[in-house]
């Protein structure tokens, strides 16, 4: 099997940003060198500052950069009016849709429009991924706790089937790993989450979460979500992916210092990884377990930011 040449992918903010940030940020992205860029809010309806309308108006920016433009679903639908917004999404008639619950998929499905199938969607098998494939799927994302070696096993198998939708692997940024009715930063606060007042706004890489015992960060706080507390970086293993078949290496928004990031991924698919390479891009903690089959706050390389 020959190398695929590994596409970068901008994934949606997870955070709560202002107007004026998001605006910022998509500006900056335009000139970055990834192929794909992922706008909307996947994480909480009650974050009402960007509407669809402009969501769209970026895409139709970064599109005229060059930039493949896909818009996010929401993970966690929690009610009617959180359908009718996905509804209005997944028919917005110029991007393709991010699926990141089953509902988007059905909706999708039913339209006859093609969709990428988010993470949160644990597609851990051929049988799986070909239903999706079968209802319009034309790319799909690793689960996040997915091992190199599970997925090279997986998609050898889907070759083997004729499945070939390009596979996205969470290359960057703190892991999103549930997702809650409950929200947990409102509650830091000692505020109900239909009154929260926005307080995860506060906090635009999140809240750290830590033990009591050592005082590590074991999670990261962010609504109603819950990420990883060190941030997962897999530059070292982009030459590896590759040559699994791997088609995308997605890289997670954070406040500052995105376009090094960048950057150094970008370089590192190209073979220029720094000798020795220090992996700490920002002042967050490394963590890479799941990547080995290991816990997922494992640091297998044993390299933490300064």
């Amino acid at each position: 099997m020959t190398a695929t040449t590994l596409e970068l992918s901008l994934g949606p903010v997870l955070f709560y940003w202002t107007r004026d940030d998001y605006a910022a940020f998509y500006r900056a992205a335009a000139d970055w060198p990834v192929e794909t860029v992922t706008l909307g809010e996947s994480v909480c309806s009650r974050r009402r500052d960007m509407k669809l309308d402009d969501w769209l108006g970026i895409g139709r920016e970064l599109a005229q950069s060059g930039k493949r433009v896909v818009l996010a679903s929401q993970t966690l639908i929690e009610s009617e009016a959180d359908l009718r917004d996905l509804r209005r999404l997944c028919d917005n008639g110029e991007f393709r849709v991010e699926a990141n619950d089953q509902s988007a998929v059905q909706r999708l499905a039913a339209a006859g429009l093609p969709f990428v199938a988010g993470a949160a969607l644990n597609l851990y098998n051929p049988a799986s991924l070909a239903v999706l494939a079968r209802a319009g799927m034309q790319g799909w994302q690793a689960p996040v706790e997915m091992s190199r070696d599970d997925l090279t096993r997986l998609l050898a198998d889907c070759r083997e089937q004729g499945l070939e939708a390009p596979c996205e692997v969470f290359a960057y940024g703190h892991l999103p790993l549930a997702w809650s009715s409950r929200c947990f930063t409102a509650r830091r606060h000692q505020k109900p989450k239909d009154r929260c007042q926005f307080v995860c706004q506060k906090y635009p890489e999140g809240l750290a979460l830590r033990t009591q015992e050592a005082s590590r960060e074991v999670f990261t706080l962010n609504g109603i979500q819950t990420l990883s507390g060190a941030c997962q970086d897999l530059r070292h293993e982009l030459p590896t992916m590759a040559e699994m078949g791997v088609a995308s290496a997605r890289l997670s928004p954070r406040a500052e210092g995105m376009a090094e990031v960048v950057a150094a991924f970008d370089a590192a698919r190209r073979g220029a990884l720094p000798a020795p390479d220090p992996l700490a891009l920002v002042e967050a903690e490394v963590c890479d377990g799941y990547w080995y089959g290991r816990p997922g706050m494992d640091n297998t390389r044993g390299v933490s930011a300064p």
